[in-house]
């Protein structure tokens, strides 16, 4: 099997640049350096509960299996890049093809978070890569988003990217053994045109 035939959707890096920011499908041949660099990522996030050889390999075997585009995915997978190096990995998930509505992922690499304004600003540019996937080219109507509640810098930077919050999910997920509230925001397809109109 070809191992740069794009998993599942390809989205054509050209039509979804912003400066020297890009997003791109991700192919299976970029399954091993996605694993590292999530695991790296996440290890980081979760010093005090890093990650198991199970889940880094559950993880992976869930990215490499065989199932390649679909004319309905259930997810797109894209890796974020800055002049090429790799600074983020997500895409759109759980997508419900009957309402036309998905839910962002997306993780950004650790290091970067300690600049508030710089984060704010390249997770900015991600959001607004990734509606143009999902509003123009998948037509969706809606994305949804979940973040950490005591992230409230990184709750404020999506808000910022165009979506509004909706409530919060209390007790959503366990952090280093301690239950967090989850902040659930979302943007549709009218607001992401209207804002492109003035944009």
């Amino acid at each position: 099997m070809n191992p740069d035939r794009p998993f599942y959707r390809a989205i054509g890096p050209d039509s979804f640049r912003r400066g020297d920011y890009l997003i791109e499908s991700v192919l299976k041949s970029d399954s091993e350096e996605i694993r590292t660099w999530r695991n790296e990522q996440l290890s980081t996030l979760r010093q005090g509960n890093p990650l198991t050889q199970g889940e880094q390999s559950a993880y992976f075997d869930e990215l490499i299996r065989q199932d390649f585009p679909k004319r309905q995915p259930e997810k797109i997978l894209v890796r974020f890049l800055l002049e090429g190096y790799l600074i983020g990995y997500g895409g759109i998930v759980h997508i419900d093809w009957h309402n036309l509505q998905g839910e962002v992922s997306f993780l950004l690499e650790t290091s970067r978070t300690s600049n508030h304004a710089k984060y704010t600003d390249e997770l900015f540019t991600f959001f607004q890569l990734i509606k143009k996937v999902a509003f123009e080219t998948l037509m969706l109507n809606k994305l949804t988003c979940e973040a950490y509640a005591h992230r409230e810098y990184h709750v404020e930077a999506i808000e910022s990217a165009g979506f509004t919050r909706e409530g919060i999910l209390r007790q959503q997920t366990k952090i280093n053994g301690v239950w967090t509230d989850a902040v659930v925001s979302s943007c549709l397809r009218s607001e992401y045109l209207n804002f492109k109109k003035l944009d």
